[in-house]
């Protein structure tokens, strides 16, 4: 789901080797020297939107300004850090890479550093699409014809879409933070009351658990369409549409909750509880959009969970692959999947559902919601 995101970011985003030692950085590297074998280094780009990959290889999470780890396949990474010499210090307990500067004149500086590994390899760029043009030509003017670049970033969404264990935990744990705020709009909207507050309460909840990040977005048209919250809505709505992401260690749990007890919402539970029952490695997607339609009768299958109704979900909000109806995708094992499942009635009025799951080698495992599917809708 694409949401509003803070201009500054929030939260505690230090890194504790104790939750993820650094072995598990070393061993990311590793896998991502096989995938490229020609490459003397990496350039890895991130900003406070798009850090997912940033994050995999340094834990670093840029809260205002964009950074850019460079990683050499032999010796000690570096970054460049957005903001200046005044902001190192706070940088500092981010990342466990020591050697940090101020992202100033960035493509001359990743260009020198490129011209010191190793004579006749290669140089990986991973988030280049997420770069400003101006800093991308500028970094391509920099590097010139002498240095030969490959991309990395569709290797590395093929390993991020597996998770290790330590990255199951963290996403369990975001899980939990999730139901607890989930519970917290549940207990608001059956109190009637107001959907500022509900919102409101739900996300003052996730902070109370440690989330390091929140994001919303709810209906005001019975389920049909979802909005940012941007301005105070003073009257409660029932059924209340809501979709929740909460943010914990730089992992990402997201839900769509439903406060209902109404046929559709029934529905919907059932269309969603039939496509994760079939879920296991090897399925390919397009067959959970033919139990989904197999399942919804004669109702209509909402936008926001008929074309595209899932993705993987981990370190970003929208993780490629992207489950849609159209393709062969395979679910694969060790990877967690975010699936929803949506319905219109015919007046009109909208119901959106939602599971996290792990794919294991003993099976599948529901993330979320902790309960079955329905149980306190």
């Amino acid at each position: 789901m694409q949401t509003m995101h803070p201009t500054l970011l929030i939260g505690p985003g230090d890194w504790d080797p104790q939750q993820i030692p650094r072995e598990d950085y070393d061993a990311r590297l590793a896998a991502l020297w096989r995938d490229h074998e020609n490459a003397g280094g990496a350039i890895v780009y991130g900003d406070s939107r798009n850090h997912a990959a940033l994050a995999y290889f340094t834990h670093f999470t840029p809260k205002l300004e964009a950074a850019m780890a460079l990683i050499p396949r032999r010796g000690e990474p570096q970054m460049l850090i957005g903001g200046g010499v005044n902001m190192l210090p706070a940088a500092k307990p981010l990342t466990f890479i020591t050697d940090l500067t101020p992202l100033r004149n960035a493509a001359k500086s990743a260009a020198d550093w490129a011209r010191g590994l190793e004579a006749g390899t290669s140089l990986v760029l991973i988030g280049g699409e997420a770069m400003p043009s101006n800093l991308r030509s500028a970094l391509d003017r920099a590097l010139g014809d002498g240095i030969r670049v490959e991309s990395g970033d569709a290797s590395l969404h093929e390993r991020m879409a597996k998770k290790s264990p330590i990255e199951l935990q963290m996403l369990r744990e975001a899980c939990a933070i999730l139901d607890v705020t989930a519970a917290e709009l549940r207990r608001a909207a059956r109190s009637r009351e107001s959907a500022t507050d509900c919102i409101v309460k739900a996300e003052h909840a996730a902070v109370r658990r440690g989330a390091q990040d929140i994001r919303s977005l709810f209906s005001l048209d019975g389920g049909r369409t979802l909005r940012p919250f941007n301005v105070p809505i003073a009257q409660n709505h029932d059924p209340l549409q809501v979709y929740l992401a909460v943010r914990h260690n730089g992992y990402w749990a997201d839900g769509f909750v439903r406060v209902a007890n109404d046929e559709l919402q029934r529905k919907a539970e059932t269309v969603l509880r039939n496509m994760v029952a079939e879920i296991k490695a090897g399925l390919p997607c397009r067959r959970l959009a033919q139990i989904a339609d197999a399942s919804r009768g004669m109702l209509r299958p909402h936008s926001l969970a008929d074309g595209v109704f899932g993705s993987s979900i981990g370190l970003s909000l929208n993780e490629p692959p992207f489950l849609a109806r159209d393709n062969d995708i395979m679910l694969e094992q060790d990877a967690v999947y975010s699936l929803r499942a949506g319905l219109i009635d015919a007046s009109g009025a909208g119901a959106i559902v939602s599971s996290m799951v792990a794919v294991t080698a003993q099976g599948t495992e529901i993330l979320w919601p902790t309960g079955p599917i329905g149980e306190r809708s």
